[in-house]
């Protein structure tokens, strides 16, 4: 599999990656673009305590995902958020199942306990991809998010990892 850990030199083609699904989806509620510099900011924060991967097409970066704190209080360290990025052209082609499940052992290796995943709705791509891995829904807020002039709701999917 042409998966490896993330370094600061893909922080500007993550930055690009991530982008186009802030300025054109609701999957992120993030309405301004990250900044290359930006971008590698949060890697370098991420990477400190949690996996972040990319794989790899022909030399490029086509996806990535990665873990990261599912809230600060110090009983949560357990559980992580996880969450997955494709290229527009690296969408549909089995990346992402083959890409999550390199991170969720990541995770498993890093002794956390469970995954969460939140997906903004209506997402059917992304469902199927949690479903598949065995994450379970567990809940759904309605209209948390505004983004292009509508309510988006977020639904959440959790995998135990122990």
């Amino acid at each position: 599999m042409p998966v490896r850990d993330v370094c600061a030199a893909d922080a500007p083609r993550i930055a690009a990656i991530y982008n186009h699904y802030v300025r054109e989806t609701i999957v992120t509620f993030e309405e301004e673009p990250v900044t290359d510099a930006g971008m590698a900011r949060r890697i370098a924060e991420t990477t400190a305590a949690y996996p972040w991967l990319v794989w790899e097409d022909g030399g490029t970066v086509a996806a990535y995902a990665h873990a990261s704190s599912w809230k600060r209080r110090s009983a949560y360290r357990f559980a992580a958020e996880s969450t997955i990025y494709a290229a527009p052209g690296a969408t549909g082609r089995g990346i992402g199942s083959q890409l999550y499940p390199a991170l969720i052992a990541r995770m498993r290796a890093a002794g956390l306990h469970c995954a969460i995943g939140g997906i903004s709705l209506p997402n059917p791509a992304s469902i199927a991809l949690h479903e598949k891995l065995g994450f379970v829904p567990i809940g759904r807020f309605r209209e948390v998010g505004f983004k292009f002039g509508r309510w988006v709701d977020v639904g959440y999917w959790e995998l135990a990892l122990a």
